[in-house]
């Protein structure tokens, strides 16, 4: 009776007692960031000038829309600046740009597995530059994770850049004084990551970052790290090089070797990018995140081997690591051992993961493993979870091929003509349809096809090999 007796007495302080800024801290440690914004402003309209509430307000708002920026853009895709050119006619093996494929030492898994427009083997991740054909892009995805800057609660008032209006902005940004909130280190960093990640003002949060140095008198890593964002985010390339390697002289962080490497990725310099690399390893070995970089390195410059040792490392580390396990998924199934491949895209799935791609994944593998009991269900389930038309077409592709494999080459023909209506430049469906209109005497319409597939990807080598034999008859 004593022990239930204080349940209820500890419920009824929780309920009517405690205090409406621990009920915001508590919210935005369970990730509750909508209800943690209420309570803020609900403190904030009685005390607009409360810095403690102002501050977690702005740290749940940034949360609220944080995403990983290591992994938001293309690198290899963006216009260099001529500063940034190493040199026209690289050494072979020393850029990623000019990696001659067919000249790399390589198993069947290399020899048969797709490439993407750049002529690169696809990954087992929509990863950027990794998955896009020519003509068609699919959206890749980005991953959460919590800021690791820590702020402290300043019990004071602010001033009056901190008022915002009900139907205005939360923080008035032209009114801050920013040299003014750069020597506060509780509040400058919050402020800083609102600027950069919920406002998407480089400029202002550039500024913040360089008050803030200055004010610290150089000796914060973490503010070189921000600069060097900022720098990425304005192609300054070359002086964001310069602040995080002064940011390693100081400390040895992990996200600062990422970004280092992805540096030199970006000026196409991936052999300085595996040293960096290379050297988290001395510091941080095993770790995962620095692996997978490294391993990634090797994947596109075609060391496939080597790179599935790196990403067998990773998940000796981590068993739940999707991108490794994908990876070698993907090297199994094109080194043919789909039933291999198939025990990893089944432990993805036992993982939670549930996607029209993973669906499409395990349903080839069941068809070359000739377990054809699961192979129409695994493509059931994809068309059902398929929203990107252009998904959809890859699954109907994947599906005349089993009409194929059942013999039933009018039904293979449906779901090319399917594939192509959700996706009209598809070039290996058009190939396929060309092949079908050929043995069935339709020449001219064959012709036409393979025309179409050229037109839709040049370097299709099955299309351009077809149509010279035609034109040769």
């Amino acid at each position: 009776m004593v022990i239930q007796f204080e349940v209820y007495k500890l419920r009824y302080i929780a309920k009517y007692d405690m205090d409406a800024l621990y009920k915001a801290v508590s919210q935005f440690r369970r990730r509750n960031y909508d209800k943690c914004i209420e309570i803020c402003t609900d403190i904030l309209d009685k005390q607009p000038l409360d810095q403690a509430a102002w501050c977690l307000k702005m740290r749940a708002l940034t949360q609220r829309v944080y995403v990983d920026d290591i992994e938001t853009e293309d690198l290899l895709d963006i216009d260099m600046m001529d500063e940034n050119a190493v040199a026209s006619a690289p050494r072979p093996g020393t850029s990623i740009k000019t990696t001659n494929y067919g000249n790399v030492p390589q198993s069947s898994a290399m020899t048969s597995r797709p490439r993407t427009a750049t002529g690169r083997p696809i990954s087992g991740v929509a990863r950027p530059g990794t998955q896009t054909r020519p003509a068609s892009s699919i959206d890749r995805l980005k991953t959460a994770r919590p800021v690791t800057s820590q702020s402290a609660r300043a019990i004071r008032l602010g001033t009056a850049a901190m008022l915002s209006t009900k139907d205005g902005p939360f923080i008035q940004v032209s009114r801050l004084n920013l040299s003014k909130y750069a020597k506060n280190p509780n509040l400058s960093k919050p402020l800083f990551e609102y600027l950069f990640y919920h406002e998407g003002d480089v400029r202002n949060a550039m500024e913040l970052a360089v008050q803030a140095t200055q004010s610290c008198e150089f000796k914060d890593w973490w503010w070189k790290v921000q600069l060097a964002k900022c720098y990425i985010t304005l192609n300054l390339v070359r002086d964001a090089e310069h602040q995080l390697r002064s940011a390693l002289k100081q400390y040895h962080h992990v996200e600062t070797f990422v970004r280092l490497a992805r540096i030199y990725v970006r000026l196409d310099q991936p052999l300085s990018a595996q040293e960096i690399c290379k050297a988290g390893l001395e510091v941080f070995p095993n770790d995962v995140t620095i692996l997978t970089e490294l391993a990634r390195l090797h994947e596109i410059l075609g060391d496939i081997q080597n790179s599935i040792k790196l990403y067998r490392n990773v998940v000796i580390e981590d068993a739940m690591n999707a991108e490794a396990i994908a990876c070698i998924g993907v090297y199994h199934f094109y080194n043919n051992q789909p039933e291999l491949a198939l025990r990893y895209y089944r432990r993805i799935l036992a993982m939670g993961a549930h996607s029209a791609e993973l669906y499409n994944n395990l349903g080839l593998c069941c068809l070359y493993s000739q377990q054809l009991d699961l192979t129409l269900v695994c493509f059931q389930r994809a068309l059902d979870l398929a929203t990107d038309p252009l998904v959809k077409a890859e699954v109907w592709y994947n599906l005349s091929h089993v009409a194929i494999g059942a013999g039933d080459l009018h039904l293979a023909i449906h779901c090319l003509n399917v594939c192509l209506s959700c996706d009209p430049s598809h070039a290996p469906a058009l190939n396929n349809l060309a092949v079908f209109n050929h043995k069935m005497g339709k020449s001219n319409l064959a012709k036409a096809y393979l025309v179409s597939a050229k037109n839709a990807d040049p370097e299709l080598r099955e299309a351009l090999g077809n149509l010279e034999h035609l034109d040769n008859k």
